[in-house]
């Protein structure tokens, strides 16, 4: 221990180096500071190494036993599923093609059968106009008997006159 007297110093030199030395112990205080900033960076350090190692410990459990369990569990039940949406999406697209086929065809007998009304009233229309058109001839023939019947009446008035020669 160190007294204020020195009786080894043998200068003022030396003794103020030691009394440096005291001054700096009591009022810079960094090295101790530093020590234990240390001490509880090591510490920190290692309780979140095992907070973390134990985080991807548990991690890794439930990984593994999702590979292990849940996977093939949700594959078999995907594929069992799947093939069943499968054989109803095909059932339903036959039937979509069965009621397109029906609607193509009832559009085809629709179309049909204004084809067969539109031929209908044509139909009846040429025998109107063929109606009206032997009716024309009809009477232009009946006129012309009844000129021809008066020609030829005169005419035999004529040869009758005639024939008294």
């Amino acid at each position: 221990m160190m007294s204020l007297y020195c009786t080894y110093c043998t200068g003022t030199s030396e003794f103020t180096s030691y009394v440096g030395d005291i001054q700096s112990r009591l009022i810079d205080h960094r090295p101790v500071i530093q020590g234990e900033i240390r001490y509880f960076v090591r510490e920190f350090e290692e309780k979140r190494g095992f907070r973390e190692s134990r985080l991807l410990d548990n991690l890794n459990k439930m990984v593994v036993e999702t590979n292990e369990q849940m996977l093939p569990k949700c594959s078999e039940h995907m594929h069992q599923h799947l093939f069943e949406a499968l054989t109803r999406l095909e059932a339903a697209n036959h039937m979509s093609q069965r009621i397109q086929q029906r609607a193509l065809e009832a559009q085809q007998s629709t179309q049909l059968q204004v084809t067969i009304d539109r031929r209908k009233e044509d139909w009846d229309e040429f025998l109107k106009e063929q109606q009206r058109l032997k009716e024309e001839v009809d009477e232009e023939h009946a006129k012309a008997v009844g000129r021809l019947s008066v020609m030829y009446s005169e005419m035999k008035k004529d040869l009758t006159k005639f024939s008294r020669f």
